[in-house]
């Protein structure tokens, strides 16, 4: 199969939004943390509020690791992305994820709001686990 095809396999488990669970270090350590990626306009993003650990971790080592698991043909899998993390200042993507997200308001006033903070992740690869196979896609 060639890497696009695999590339566009991986990526067609992302929906607009999904449950993921999100690792960053601090200092020598991992941490590992449940939330909520959006997958908008083939970009990945979270939300998360300013004053997160997740935020200071991520200032400091912007590397990140985020696992999707899923079911396909009765089989549990999951799709591991690598890449970096940047902190976005863009007023205009923020507005774009705020409008975009249903739950945005129960959280933060709007998208100037001072305590809101967009990720984007930037992959570098993709593992796409299925029992008894792993197929890793470098970007």
């Amino acid at each position: 199969m060639k890497k696009s095809l695999k590339i566009d396999k991986a990526l067609s488990h992302f929906k607009d939004f999904q449950h993921v669970v999100v690792g960053t270090i601090d200092g020598d350590r991992p941490r590992v943390r449940p939330m909520t990626l959006i997958y908008l306009n083939e970009r990945f993003w979270l939300i998360t509020d300013t004053k997160s650990r997740k935020v200071r971790q991520i200032r400091n080592n912007p590397n990140v690791e985020l696992c999707l698991i899923f079911t396909e043909n009765d089989m549990d899998c999951c799709l591991r992305l690598s890449g970096v993390t940047n902190i976005v200042k863009d007023q205009e993507s923020k507005n774009k994820i705020a409008n975009h997200c249903d739950f945005f308001n129960k959280h933060w006033e709007n998208a100037d709001d001072p305590n809101f903070t967009l990720l984007e992740v930037c992959p570098k690869e993709i593992e796409y686990v299925k029992p008894n196979e792993v197929t890793r896609i470098r970007y």
